[in-house]
């Protein structure tokens, strides 16, 4: 299967990868600044956006990905990913550490045990969507991942990417199979950007930390004013961010 993507600009190639609680159309206010300068190309995962919640079997996220920059015949590319975008790319750069050449990690996820206050939060959703309560869980993910800079359109429209990917996957008849690569950091070598935000959950501030630490080229970014979709918050800031540090 081939999920659905686009693409703008020419140059070097840069892929957005987004967050589970959205989909593609997070990057958005960094699509068109973007494509001024790169090749730059954004896709939504299954179950999100406009990528039907289907396979034929076990599959990842991190597969689908490779899959599509095959046939696009693209053999290195800058890989930015947000939240669980940005694990999906640590997967992509274990599997093929050839095909990363730069990556951006926005409050991303890298495997940790999960601590109190991410448990706390995967809880209460799993109660709210079994009690059937979707609005009730689009509301619990907006609080909790978007910072005090996220103005109300920026609440809304995350909420509805949320709300469209709950739809769909609570739909998908059977269930697909979702499972994960493998992360091991040692062989990321790829110069990285990890950013962490001073209002995200303390889990993703210790992942950043972390990916900091062990990742052999790193640089720590903290943003004390981001939540946990920085690049929703404050768009030209991340943008900025992104231009600077992608050539």
């Amino acid at each position: 299967m081939t999920v659905w993507h686009e693409e703008t600009g020419s140059g070097e190639p840069v892929v957005l990868l987004h967050s589970s609680v959205a989909d593609s159309g997070m990057w958005d206010p960094q699509w068109k600044p973007l494509g001024e300068r790169f090749r730059v190309i954004r896709l939504d995962f299954r179950g999100h956006g406009r990528t039907p919640c289907v396979a034929d079997g076990p599959y990842t996220d991190a597969g689908d990905v490779a899959d599509l920059l095959a046939a696009l015949g693209l053999r290195q590319v800058r890989l930015v990913g947000s939240s669980y975008g940005g694990r999906v790319a640590l997967e992509l750069a274990t599997g093929h550490p050839g095909l990363v050449s730069r990556l951006v990690l926005l409050n991303a996820g890298c495997g940790l045990p999960p601590t109190p206050d991410l448990e706390a939060f995967g809880t209460e959703e799993d109660r709210l969507i079994e009690a059937g309560d979707v609005g009730g869980a689009v509301d619990l993910n907006v609080r909790t991942w978007l910072g005090p800079e996220a103005d109300e359109p920026v609440r809304a429209r995350v909420a509805a990417m949320q709300r469209h990917a709950f739809e769909v996957q609570l739909a998908a008849e059977p269930e697909p199979e979702r499972r994960r690569d493998p992360i091991d950091l040692t062989v990321v070598t790829a110069p990285t950007l990890v950013v962490t935000g001073g209002h995200d959950l303390p889990y993703f501030r210790e992942s950043g930390r972390h990916l900091a630490e062990e990742l052999p080229d790193a640089t720590l970014l903290e943003l004390d004013w981001a939540g946990h979709l920085p690049s929703l918050e404050r768009p030209a800031e991340v943008t900025r961010l992104l231009s600077e540090f992608l050539p």
